[in-house]
């Protein structure tokens, strides 16, 4: 693995986030500015077929100058119930020093809006499990032709009541555009 003063900014705060969450984990380049948990490679089919489709929706960034980290599956503590399992499931990757969760979203309003909340729940829990603060966000790739507005009121309702920092990347399949927005920008449009 290079050392972290080979690395680009993007790369190091990347790096150091991951290996915080992760202290005991060894990062395994895959191809260029995308990096996996070690421990992820291995698995089944139907684990490798979703590493390979979350490759696809980063490679959407990492072309552009981001750096991913793949994080770990996430296993059960021996302590924890199913349900709170369940509930804390944690975040994809670290995308340019911030912990995001990778969304498909193919359905209505609704299902946005679900997905929404949980990858942002998601990031949110994985941070608050190992005690520290930093932006989360969530990274959708839509393909059902909503418009940006309609996508951005949507999320801005979902962020009503939220403080945290982060922001939502959209890319809108049907149109191959890629959109940013800040957690702050988006509950702007609400007035909160």
């Amino acid at each position: 693995m290079e050392t972290a003063s080979g690395f680009s900014s993007n790369a190091e705060i990347s790096h150091k986030l991951a290996a915080v969450l992760f202290p005991g984990e060894e990062w395994v380049q895959k191809e260029p500015n995308i990096w996996i948990a070690k421990s992820r490679l291995g698995g089944g089919h139907k684990e490798q077929s979703k590493l390979y489709r979350e490759i696809s929706h980063v490679r959407l960034l990492t072309n552009r100058g981001s750096v991913a980290y793949f994080l770990p599956e996430q296993t059960k503590d021996e302590e924890e119930s199913e349900d709170d399992f369940i509930h804390n499931m944690h975040a994809d990757t670290v995308i340019d020093g911030a912990v995001v969760e990778l969304k498909t979203i193919s359905g209505n309003r609704a299902t946005l809006g679900k997905s929404f909340r949980r990858g942002y729940k998601q990031g949110r829990s994985l941070l608050k499990k190992h005690g520290i603060t930093a932006h989360h966000s969530v990274f959708l790739r839509v393909y059902t032709p909503f418009s940006v507005d309609s996508i951005k009121a949507k999320l801005a309702g979902e962020l009503k009541n939220s403080t945290d920092e982060g922001r939502c990347i959209c890319f809108f399949e049907p149109t191959e555009e890629l959109y940013s927005w800040t957690y702050a920008e988006l509950r702007a449009i609400v007035g909160t």
